[in-house]
């Protein structure tokens, strides 16, 4: 009897391991989940190691589907090669992609969307645009320098338009950690109403 109840309570005991070591990903969304994920590992966060310590996931606003805009995306002819300042003496090389013009919350809004010229070399990377944006929630609900949101070429419609979903943005890696160089949000591209989509900003712990 006593042998029974030692085996019981051993395979309990690693019924309760594997349930723990299989725990759920943190995030409502598989973009949230992959996210965080990528902040909790210590090889690929961009947090202190004070901030890691204590993660326990990054803060996002509710899911709203209202923020999944299609965009017109007007490709610009001939774009010049410029530098983009950025948080520090670091001048990376972009181009302007095109604009963007949409309509939400019932505003006509435009964004410039650019391309990393140092991406084009890298196979991981060479279908991302950048779209960097400040809003009417920067420097409150969301972080005063801007928000980013990766766009791939490849999402680009024939009829010449381009899916936006802004519920899909993250901060810069400079707003956890000061040893990162992060571009700086073009003062084109501030949008006039609140986003109330994507990520927060990051609240130390």
């Amino acid at each position: 009897m006593k042998k029974n109840i030692l085996l019981l309570c051993l395979m309990a005991a690693l019924c309760s391991c594997n349930s723990q070591g299989k725990r759920a990903l943190i995030g409502k969304t598989e973009y949230q989940q992959k996210l965080n994920a990528s902040y909790k590992d210590a090889s690929t966060s961009p947090l202190k190691k004070k901030d890691l310590k204590g993660f326990k996931g990054l803060d996002f606003f509710p899911i709203d589907s209202t923020f999944i805009v299609i965009a017109t995306l007007v490709k610009t002819k001939n774009a010049p090669t410029f530098e983009m300042a950025t948080t520090t003496d670091r001048k990376p090389l972009y181009k302007e992609y095109g604009t963007l013009n949409f309509t939400l919350k019932g505003t006509a809004c435009e964004l410039t969307i650019y391309r990393s010229q140092d991406d084009l070399r890298d196979e991981k990377y060479k279908d991302y645009l950048f779209l960097p944006f400040t809003d009417a929630t920067s420097s409150n609900e969301s972080y005063g320098g801007g928000r980013y949101m990766d766009v791939m070429t490849t999402s680009e419609n024939t009829d010449g338009t381009i899916e936006l979903n802004f519920n899909n943005t993250y901060n810069p890696y400079c707003v956890y950690n000061a040893k990162y160089s992060c571009p700086l949000t073009p003062r084109k591209n501030h949008l006039d109403i609140e986003i109330k989509a994507g990520i927060m900003v990051f609240e130390k712990h």
